[in-house]
């Protein structure tokens, strides 16, 4: 029997940050950042788990460098770091550019089959216009 054994290659940035926003309660502890530094008694207060089980999911942003915690004494304040979504949102952007310039053609070409298809039912009721009146005659 043969084993193969694969290393993962070490994740990328983008990915980090990827992985991390892909979860809905790491979403939520970032929005909650978003407003200012937090406890981690703060950031758990909304969600109905474990400080454990927060603990894994703030040890995961702070991997993705999503958040950074400050040593103030006994407070650990978490702190939202930008620099990643900066990142994530330049690289979606590069994307968003591509897809609007498809939806415009797209937008175009349905502009251009609608028109068609009024200028077709206009011809239509004219040419039967015609017929109807070449039978009452």
């Amino acid at each position: 029997m043969v084993i193969y054994i694969c290393a993962m290659p070490a994740p990328d940035r983008l990915s980090s940050t990827f992985q991390a926003l892909a979860d809905p309660t790491r979403r939520a502890i970032l929005s909650r950042l978003s407003h200012g530094e937090a406890s981690v008694t703060e950031l758990a207060a909304p969600f109905s788990m474990s400080m454990p089980a927060i603990s894994k999911h703030l040890k995961v942003l702070e991997r993705a460098k999503l958040i950074s915690r400050g040593k103030e004494a006994q407070w650990r304040p978490c702190k939202l770091e930008a620099a990643p979504m900066q990142q994530a949102s330049d690289w979606v952007g590069q994307y968003r550019e591509m897809w609007e310039a498809r939806f415009d053609r797209l937008d175009e070409y349905l502009q251009e089959v609608q028109a068609k298809d009024r200028s077709d039912v206009r011809s239509n009721k004219a040419s039967q216009h015609k017929k109807n009146k070449r039978n009452n005659t």
